[in-house]
């Protein structure tokens, strides 16, 4: 089904508006863990601007698919799990397991009715990698990769493997080097220190948006 980017875009900026303030207060909640807690009208902007621009970027990798849902949802999930982790630290549970289910069905259904079956192979086996070599991390340096981390790189392994391992290895470098530049920005600014704890949620799902808009071509 090919749509023209005006109604794709168009479409987006619906959803974002309509979903923009309960996927804020989710992120809030999960920071807080108080289920009554509730977002600012700032928080509440911000965050449905970003949902809007990267599910117009969805739009733009390809026609509609059922993979297209694994993108919405990975969308929704990567916005709530950004700013939990900024505020608090914690990649909720919550938010990850349900969108690794979601992705990986959206992707089996993908491969059922368009016959993507190597890419959903491909994305299953990304997924795997990426979460056993950050276990490994996590095993090594409890302080600076969380369990949390692991299992977000194993969403992010699952979603870019299913483009193809180059979208993978450069997601994750891209990550690491958005988290590296985040770093020295604190410290030189002096808004951190060098035992200070940075979330590393935020730049590995910048650096897997990246890798997508760099080129990435959905698997026919």
């Amino acid at each position: 089904m090919d749509l023209s980017r005006p109604v794709l875009a168009t479409a987006a900026l619906i959803v974002a508006v309509a979903l923009g303030p309960w996927l804020a207060r989710i992120a809030v909640r999960s920071a807080t863990r108080d289920d009554a807690a509730s977002a600012t009208p700032l928080r509440i902007g911000v965050m449905t601007a970003v949902f809007a621009a990267l599910l117009v970027g969805t739009g733009e990798l390809g026609e509609l698919r059922p993979a297209t849902a694994a993108l919405v949802w990975a969308a929704g999930a990567a916005v709530v799990l950004g700013a939990a982790d900024l505020a608090s630290h914690r990649l909720p549970d919550r938010v990850t397991y349900p969108a690794l289910v979601v992705c990986a069905t959206a992707l089996f259904v993908d491969a059922a009715v368009l016959g993507t079956w190597t890419a959903l192979l491909r994305a299953g086996a990304a997924a795997a990698v990426a979460a056993v070599v950050a276990g490994l991390g996590w095993l090594v340096s409890p302080e600076g990769l969380g369990l949390g981390d692991v299992k977000l790189l194993g969403l992010i392994g699952l979603l870019l493997g299913w483009f193809g391992w180059g979208v993978l290895m450069a997601g994750v470098f891209l990550g690491l080097l958005t988290g590296a530049l985040v770093s020295v920005a604190l410290l030189l600014t002096r808004r951190a220190g060098w035992r200070t704890a940075i979330p590393f949620g935020p730049p590995l799902l910048a650096g897997a948006v990246l890798a997508l808009a760099l080129g990435a071509t959905p698997p026919g």
